[in-house]
């Protein structure tokens, strides 16, 4: 690889150090290499990337941040086939998986074709209402639906190519990749996927109810979930947000439908770790 563009959390690398003296390593080594500017979501606080200085010959994308920078960068980066190589500067760094300590034993990696790529499934959400489409977007991880902030628990609908498979009361319900099994999905009670499993997880918050577990359904399935009304009807019954860069107020009757993505994300593997590796160490399973 010869050409790459840099992707940086400013709140990671105030100062732009690390990014910096990748730059200067690259030009050293005769690699060009362009600073992508990022611009703040006003409605969810994190930052976008501006990819219009991407040119058609760029072969790599270096993220600098966390695992919520690089979900973020897959998404910005959307149907431009641009594999992405994170390094953690986060705290777990499940998906950037590069440590400082060994960013120029990967960067030599990449000047050397000495890499692999990973592929992830991504999915589509249409969020609707009974008379109109509200939003479409892509995840890496996960759409979740969610009770607004004050709200009591919400009833939902979820069903499966068409077919009504639980209706139940709680906090919400996930809906995961097999990247996102390891986040949200996770800490609610999902099961882990491997990440080049083609299927999805439905994984309910908090059911007021011992019958509701979560589901692993093929990635060609389509899933639908929809609000139903509440005892005490609200005006603002749930929240629904596709990779947390979205809020969208839902009532009762809206509806979000779920499918796999056309588009895929492309994961840079160099240091050969397995991902059962990974998940003992950085998640603790089986751990000692």
């Amino acid at each position: 690889m010869d050409k790459f563009c840099l992707i940086t959390n400013r709140d990671k690398d105030t100062n732009l150090e690390i990014t910096n003296q990748i730059t200067s390593y690259m030009r050293k080594n005769n690699k060009e290499c362009i600073l992508l500017e990022g611009s703040e979501i006003q409605d969810c606080g994190c930052y976008c990337t501006d990819t219009k200085e991407i040119s058609a010959d760029i072969e790599c994308a270096i993220v600098l941040g966390g695992d919520g920078t690089i979900i973020q960068a897959a998404n910005d980066l959307l149907g431009k086939n641009i594999p992405i190589m994170g390094i953690n500067l986060g705290t777990l760094g499940f998906l950037a998986e590069i440590e400082k300590e060994n960013i120029y034993t990967a960067l030599d990696a990449l000047y050397e074709d000495n890499y692999r790529k990973q592929e992830r499934m991504m999915l589509y959400g249409k969020i609707s209402s009974e008379s109109m489409d509200i939003f479409e977007g892509t995840a890496l991880n996960d759409i979740v639906i969610t009770r607004s902030g004050f709200s009591r628990i919400i009833s939902v609908s979820i069903y499966i190519n068409e077919e009504l498979v639980d209706r139940f009361r709680g906090d919400g319900v996930i809906v995961s990749t097999p990247t996102g099994s390891t986040g949200y999905s996770l800490s609610s009670g999902g099961p882990v996927i491997k990440p080049d499993a083609k299927v999805m997880v439905i994984t309910p918050i908090c059911p007021h109810t011992l019958g509701a577990r979560s589901i692993v359904i093929s990635a060609e399935d389509s899933v639908r979930i929809q609000i139903n009304e509440s005892k005490k009807t609200q005006d603002e019954e749930a929240i629904a947000t596709i990779d947390g860069r979205k809020v969208f107020l839902l009532h009762s009757g809206d509806y979000i439908n779920v499918s796999k993505a056309k588009e895929t994300t492309n994961l840079i593997k160099i240091n050969g770790i397995s991902f059962f590796n990974i998940l003992r160490t950085k998640i603790g399973q089986g751990g000692e």
